[in-house]
């Protein structure tokens, strides 16, 4: 699998920009990942939307971490680098947990504000809009903080060509579990508290069951969903 940044990230790089576009203050844009090889190309991608630098944390004793292991690695190297707001995107894009930034916030001790569709930050406060299936929530708490946002945030931008060749200077550090102060045996495969124990391809879509009309269509049609137990 390629190191591309994904699109669900892109929506948190992308809000982190317009924080630091719409602050007085010097903003400072840093973003992390943790990875193989391949995953600075994720980091680049980020610099050359705007980001100022990038850190990147790798280890052979991380194959195989989970979620609660990679929040560990993620909230010591947050600490480490120096922070006052994190954000991320919702979920990633294969394991979907969406747990991550909230295992983050307990780790670092602050407050979290998740699955945000809308977010600015303002005199030491970040606030944000929450939409849920019937009622939308405005949020907010102090700094330092966790956000996710979501997918409803704000198209990302694309990089120009200026960005892209302006990423190739910007500083990329990379730290090992050394670094962190973060022993192997609490991190890797062996060490994870999930386990995937099996997976199979889903099975192939069939055909469907196609109703005529020939007079008794709708006759057919509410045998058909009554089988189903649709009604």
């Amino acid at each position: 699998m390629d190191g591309l940044l994904s699109e669900l990230d892109e929506y948190a790089v992308e809000q982190a920009l317009q924080i630091a576009e719409n602050s007085d203050d010097d903003v400072e844009v840093t973003v992390l990942t943790v990875g193989p090889e391949d995953a600075k190309d994720a980091l680049r991608k980020a610099l050359s939307m705007g980001a100022d630098k990038a850190i990147h944390v790798e280890d052979d004793d991380l194959h195989g971490t989970d979620a609660i292991g990679t929040s560990l690695v993620l909230a010591k190297a947050i600490e480490k680098a120096g922070y006052d707001l994190v954000i991320s995107g919702m979920a990633s894009t294969d394991g979907t947990m969406g747990v991550v930034p909230a295992l983050l916030a307990e780790r670092l001790g602050v407050p979290q504000v998740t699955l945000l569709s809308e977010v600015s930050v303002e005199d030491g406060i970040v606030k944000g809009r929450r939409d849920g299936d019937v009622a939308s929530e405005q949020l907010q708490a102090s700094l330092p903080a966790v956000v996710s946002v979501t997918d409803q945030s704000g198209e990302a931008r694309y990089p120009s060509f200026k960005g892209i060749m302006a990423a190739k200077k910007k500083p990329v550090q990379s730290w090992d579990l050394s670094d962190l102060d973060i022993e192997a045996d609490e991190v890797g495969l062996e060490n994870a508290y999930t386990v995937v124990e099996s997976a199979a391809e889903r099975p192939a879509r069939t055909a469907g069951t196609i109703v005529k009309d020939e007079g008794e269509g709708g006759k057919q049609l509410a045998e058909f969903l009554a089988s189903q137990k649709f009604i």
